[in-house]
């Protein structure tokens, strides 16, 4: 069981978190509306009136769980490397390593932060969606899986970043030059089974690919990966990342030099 001062200390850090993305809202939730607004105007209603239905679901709302799927990524991601980046280079990091909280808990810390940022501004790019398409939703446990999934698996990803991040440039190197061409490679604007066959087997290497499908057959009930499979994969990063996490911390790699 979880003793009552770990409880304490992951409550404290959650807090810190929420609170934050709170406070300056102005830059945490109302950019990735707007950004996500254009992608719905100009991918939904000027490209997509010129592409035909993809099984018999329109473009535009073919496009729905991909652009909610991106911003939950993108500000999962965002939010945790930032934040913990942040710690370290302000050095309030140190009160948390000289403290008897365990390493598994300042982990869960952020990764729960940035797990409620990316849902939050999920669930706001999806009712702006509702003003330019009207998606069925086939499988509410499949959209909450995946998002929640997502959402650890990218919140971990971003505390290896921002662990060995030795500035404020490399903090966004990989976002920059690694995740955003992940997301756009991942299925977000296309059905992979309009790729040639050898990208479509390439693509199966992108973790993007499984995300964004697994959350579009909650919706639509079809998807280009067995949802099963993409939740195996999900699943399995978690364990890895949580593991890498683990050992980073216990070592000290990117916090005591």
């Amino acid at each position: 069981m979880i003793k009552r001062e770990h409880y304490i200390a992951l409550q404290t850090i959650v807090r810190k978190e929420t609170v934050r993305i709170a406070r300056i809202w102005t830059q945490t939730l109302l950019p990735p509306l707007i950004t996500q607004t254009l992608y719905f105007i100009i991918f939904g209603k000027f490209i997509g009136s010129q592409v035909r239905a993809i099984n018999g679901v329109s473009y535009m709302a073919f496009i729905v769980p991909g652009l909610v799927m991106m911003a939950v990524i993108t500000n999962t991601y965002g939010n945790v490397v930032a934040s913990f980046y942040g710690s370290k280079f302000q050095r309030n990091i140190e009160e948390l390593l000289v403290s008897p909280c365990p390493d598994w808990v300042i982990i869960a810390g952020y990764v729960i932060g940035g797990l409620v940022r990316g849902i939050v501004v999920g669930v706001l790019v999806f009712i702006v969606s509702l003003f330019f398409a009207h998606p069925v939703v086939t499988h509410w446990w499949a959209i909450i899986l995946f998002a929640l999934l997502s959402s650890v698996v990218f919140s971990l990803a971003a505390l290896i970043n921002g662990l060995f991040a030795r500035n404020f440039d490399e903090v966004a190197f990989f976002q920059n030059f690694i995740l955003t061409p992940f997301i756009y490679l991942g299925g977000v604007f296309y059905s992979l089974k309009g790729l040639p066959e050898i990208w479509q087997k390439l693509s199966l290497y992108n973790p993007l690919v499984y995300t964004v499908n697994g959350f579009r057959y909650g919706f639509f009930g079809f998807c280009d990966v067995n949802p099963v499979f993409c939740v195996l994969v999900l699943l399995g990063l978690t364990m890895v990342l949580i593991g890498v996490n683990l050992i980073l911390f216990k070592k000290g790699i990117g916090l005591r030099n």
